[in-house]
């Protein structure tokens, strides 16, 4: 034991036990950091990094607000995008609608209603064609 260690020890002195806990906490947090990715991180990760350059239209099933970025970034990239909103909560859903509206309005594209929750963003690039009408127009 050196010089500095004694001092340290004489300032601020260490219990054995809680030494050990520290130890405990530290190894807990480590295997908390390096928890498995869940197969829908995966799945998610391995479907953007495989989108070919040739592909016209890309489907999204976003789970999060964070995922309305990802479809921009493919309508900037001229790709039509088919967005179901079915798992985001209506509050998430209308603000990723409210973003893709912003992000169509500078691209000069179109978006449209297709169903319940789905809509289609399309750049100004890919023409769409014809109306869907819903079930809820009828009346």
């Amino acid at each position: 034991m050196g010089l500095k260690d004694s001092l340290l020890k004489f300032v601020a002195p260490v219990d054995e036990d809680e030494e050990y806990e520290e130890e405990e906490e530290y190894e807990e947090e480590a295997k908390a950091e390096t928890k498995p990715v869940s197969q829908y991180e995966q799945t998610r990760n391995a479907k953007v990094q495989k989108v070919s350059a040739d592909t016209k239209m890309v489907l999204f099933e976003p789970r999060s607000l964070e995922e309305a970025e990802e479809i921009a970034r493919h309508l900037k990239q001229r790709k039509a995008a088919v967005v179901n909103l079915h798992r985001l909560q209506r509050e998430y859903a209308q603000r990723s609608i409210d973003f893709l509206n912003g992000v169509i309005f500078a691209l000069d594209g179109t978006i449209q209603k297709i169903g319940h929750n789905v809509i289609l963003c399309a750049p100004k690039s890919i023409g769409v064609d014809g109306v869907i009408s819903l079930d809820n127009d009828d009346e």
